[in-house]
């Protein structure tokens, strides 16, 4: 049974995370009733963009280029390097204008059991990057299970070479009310406490 263009590009909108049947639909309806224009350029750019965009051979970010301008970049301290688990945490943490060192990003956390080990977050390349000028590694990864465990992971491999090793503090927010915060949070802010 042939499928037609509509249900075949509902369908094509499904492979977004979030996005269901019915808003799938809301997105065609909208493109093809109020901006055709806007549908044109939608498929174009990402035709392009799932051409054009590989990883970074440095970092790992995604990247136009070989290189991505952070890591290409004269103006970025070299003596630090930012383990993050994604893009998304690039960005985030770019948006902050709180770091101006280098990144490596991990695309993901080991899970044993969905197949992914050290080579699919890149331990090796993490070590020979690590051993390039650089003095400090911060572990930036995200405080699931996962993300400890890949932190512990790295942190382990990394303080074999000749680098400082730390993980970002995960506590309360700025303006954050201890009684709205889970007790998780707490915890990882109490041992995560610093002398002042």
């Amino acid at each position: 049974m042939s499928h037609s263009l509509i249900d075949q590009l509902t369908e094509a909108f499904r492979c977004l995370p979030g996005i269901g049947p019915k808003s799938a639909q809301r997105m065609v309806w909208h493109l093809l009733e109020r901006d055709r224009e806007g549908g044109k350029k939608l498929a174009s750019t990402m035709v392009e963009a799932m051409q054009r965009v590989d990883h970074c051979q440095q970092c790992h970010n995604f990247s136009e280029d070989e290189i991505c301008t952070i890591c290409s970049s004269a103006s970025r301290d070299d003596t630090l390097l930012c383990v993050v688990e994604s893009p998304a945490d690039v960005l985030a943490i770019e948006q902050s204008g709180s770091f101006r060192g280098k990144y490596f990003v991990t695309m993901g956390n080991l899970s044993p059991i969905d197949g992914i080990g050290p080579d699919e977050i890149g331990a090796d390349a993490l070590l020979t990057r690590s051993s390039q000028q650089v003095v400090e590694v911060i572990l930036a990864m995200s405080s699931t299970v996962e993300g400890e465990a890949t932190a512990h992971y790295l942190g382990e491999l990394l303080k074999a070479g000749d680098v400082t090793v730390s993980r970002i503090a995960h506590g309360i927010p700025i303006g954050g009310e201890l009684e709205y915060v889970d007790g998780g949070t707490l915890t990882h802010a109490l041992q995560g406490r610093k002398t002042i």
